[in-house]
């Protein structure tokens, strides 16, 4: 009996996953990366719920250390995190406006929690209501990077591999 050691479902999640944090290191529009796709992808095919978290994070990580980290970092994994958990949403119903509706949830999710992480650190803007909202009128450039790049990304990561599952019906396999 041949039992490989990772099903080549896994393999390829993985390696599209890794292959995402990597091109976080190529120079890109602000925030225009592919962050959440990485966590509702992983969310949404791994089926060992460990697996969903612990893959992205580890290429999260990876490509954050080469970056470098920030004092915000614990907002940026926090928005990361609850991403992996709408993936999971999206496990039984990959239709193209649930998928949608995920990647718009994640960046509006993504900006609220980051931007009050960085009001809240009281660096750059005064720790009032006024300050709260100055963080994120601010911020709405970078919003709008972040909603066609989550966007970009989810399409470019479902379309591909559900095309995949077509020409190599190994990955429609359950196990991964």
């Amino acid at each position: 009996m041949n039992k490989q050691l990772l099903p080549p479902k896994f393999l390829v999640i993985a390696g599209m996953i890794l292959a995402a944090a990597a091109l976080r290191l190529l120079p890109h529009y602000p925030n225009f990366t592919p962050v959440a796709a990485m966590a509702l992808f992983g969310g949404a095919y791994f089926s060992n719920k460990k697996t969903a978290f612990i893959v992205p994070f580890i290429a999260m990580f990876l490509s954050d250390a080469i970056i470098g980290f920030h004092s915000t970092m614990w907002a940026v994994y926090l928005s990361f995190a609850i991403m992996v958990v709408i993936g999971f949403q999206l496990r039984e119903k990959k239709k193209v406006s649930n998928i949608f509706a995920a990647s718009v949830s994640s960046s509006v999710l993504f900006f609220v929690i980051t931007n009050f992480a960085v009001w809240m650190s009281g660096t750059m803007y005064p720790l009032n209501a006024a300050g709260l909202f100055e963080s994120y009128v601010a911020a709405i450039p970078f919003f709008g990077y972040t909603l066609v790049g989550d966007l970009f990304y989810v399409g470019i990561f479902f379309g591909a591999f559900e095309f995949a599952k077509t020409k190599l019906p190994v990955l429609a396999e359950v196990n991964a």
